[in-house]
């Protein structure tokens, strides 16, 4: 099945195999603005999260072109705030493309009274995002904790059929300013992450489901992502994972097993999640992680109006479900034969346009 796929897709990867043997430092510009705007059928965006002390969750995106069903091609900002008590905003905002800019030099975005900007100057780089829509806002600084990180060229094809590119410029950052609810602005301090995403194809015409997150513990950061894609490749599976001890990523790999376990059923979502997933590299990586709280479960065709979501049902035949997810984490890393043990608490993903097997 492996053979078969390869020469539908073509993954990033350095080498040896689906892996790298030499990690390269991930320059400003891979953060930078990549896509053609004036071309249809292309999407951008870059994606923050922040888990805060006191239990709040925010996750924000800069959309140069969105690639969800239902809002696809549009430009606009995206917010997220998940308050301790469990209670969830979320809206998407579209502007015009005359009201967007970007630099291909380094990320340096503006949507309207929205904006991103970085600065590379130190060792690590720092990040500050302005977003703010209807009563929600967020002022946040994101100093990097770990070096930026791809795996390999970043990039996977699929043959005739499109490419995608996923590069995390900041895998951790130590997060702090301030948040909007409504009339209340908080202070807050936490852990963050960023990514930057671009491709030209929709996500369903490949993808059958995905499934990425990052673990912090005291010592170790990982971010990893699993991406079933259905049968025009074969039912290829995308695996990427990276490990890095303190601020340096040692290991960047698709060589890892995973076993997903004790699936159940959401109805809100419309779509089964495993509870626990193992991860494992032989003699170099394990991980389990247990989901102890789902934090949201969403069938997406909620966020659908009434035609379209007929017409993402009856004639698309498409029934896209999101988890997101906390759980608790052991971790174990062999690195020159000292072997390490750390746990923690951590968010991951999932967006699933067919069935988790």
């Amino acid at each position: 099945m492996a053979d078969q796929a390869s020469a539908k897709v073509k993954e990033g990867w350095l080498g040896p195999g689906r892996s790298d043997g030499k990690i390269i430092p991930l320059p400003p510009a891979d953060d930078g603005m990549h896509i053609d705007l004036g071309k249809k059928g292309m999407y951008e965006w870059w994606y923050f999260d922040a888990y805060l002390e006191g239990g709040y969750i925010i996750v924000a995106f800069f959309y140069a072109s969105n690639p969800n069903p239902g809002t696809a091609g549009k430009t606009g900002v995206e917010l997220t705030l998940i308050r301790p008590d469990g209670r969830k905003t979320q809206k998407f905002t579209e502007y015009p493309r005359s009201e967007f800019k970007a630099s291909a030099e380094k990320a340096d975005v503006k949507i309207g009274r929205n904006y991103l900007k970085s600065d590379w100057t130190g060792t690590l780089p720092v990040y500050e995002i302005h977003l703010e829509e209807e009563g929600i806002g967020f002022d946040l600084t994101y100093a990097s904790q770990v070096n930026g990180w791809k795996p390999g060229s970043g990039d996977s094809n699929f043959a005739g059929m499109g490419y995608f590119s996923w590069v995390v410029p900041i895998p951790r950052a130590a997060v702090q300013g301030t948040i909007r609810d409504g009339e209340k602005v908080i202070p807050v301090k936490g852990v963050g992450y960023h990514d930057h995403n671009w491709l030209n194809f929709p996500f369903q015409r490949i993808i059958e489901y995905w499934m990425w997150g990052r673990v912090y513990s005291e010592n170790f950061t990982v971010s990893y992502a699993f991406i079933q894609c259905n049968r025009s490749v074969h039912r290829h599976a995308i695996k990427v994972l990276m490990l890095a001890k303190n601020e340096n990523v040692i290991l960047s790999t698709g060589e890892y097993g995973l076993e997903k376990r004790n699936l159940e059923y959401s109805p809100a979502a419309g779509h089964s999640y495993p509870r626990e997933l193992v991860f494992s590299i032989p003699g170099k990586f394990e991980m389990d992680m247990k989901v102890q709280k789902v934090l949201e479960q969403v069938n997406m065709l909620d966020n659908f109006g009434a035609a379209l979501r007929f017409v993402a049902k009856t004639i698309l035949r498409m029934k896209p479900g999101y988890f997101r997810l906390l759980s608790n984490f052991n971790l174990k890393v062999n690195q020159d034969d000292v072997i390490c043990e750390e746990k923690g608490t951590a968010l991951h993903e999932i967006v699933a346009f067919k069935p988790i097997e």
